[in-house]
């Protein structure tokens, strides 16, 4: 599967953005979906998991309550709406694929997308 995501950009503390992952290749709905995040000068961290159905969700601490992720099979999509942005959320975001639920949840991925720049202003 082949993953290209969009929708960054620069938005003032509080703010809102919502990215958008397009799935193209294999099967979208065979897989688990997620975000994951690379601050500058820090590793890339886990953000937010869903399954395949939609029907369970995974997050971060950091962004729990804010952050919302969801998915339309029928489009081939994967999003992230992302409320009551902190300057801390400032990076690098990338959409992935993987089979495995837990799996995803700790890094391991069947595909990356490339990543798409958040940057939130205080």
């Amino acid at each position: 599967v082949q993953l290209q995501a969009s929708g960054g950009g620069l938005v003032q503390f509080g703010g809102s953005l919502r990215l958008s992952c397009a799935a193209s290749g294999r099967t979208f709905s065979d897989y688990c979906a997620g975000w994951f995040r690379q601050a500058p000068g820090k590793e890339r961290e886990f953000v937010a998991a869903i399954n395949w159905s939609g029907s369970s969700t995974y997050y971060a601490d950091s962004v729990k309550g804010r952050f919302t992720i969801s998915r339309d099979n029928a489009r081939n999509m994967v999003h992230l709406q992302m409320n009551s942005l902190k300057p801390a959320d400032t990076a690098v975001y990338y959409c992935a694929a993987g089979v495995v639920f837990l799996h995803l949840r700790n890094g391991i991925v069947s595909a990356w997308g490339q990543g798409t720049l958040v940057t939130v202003s205080s």
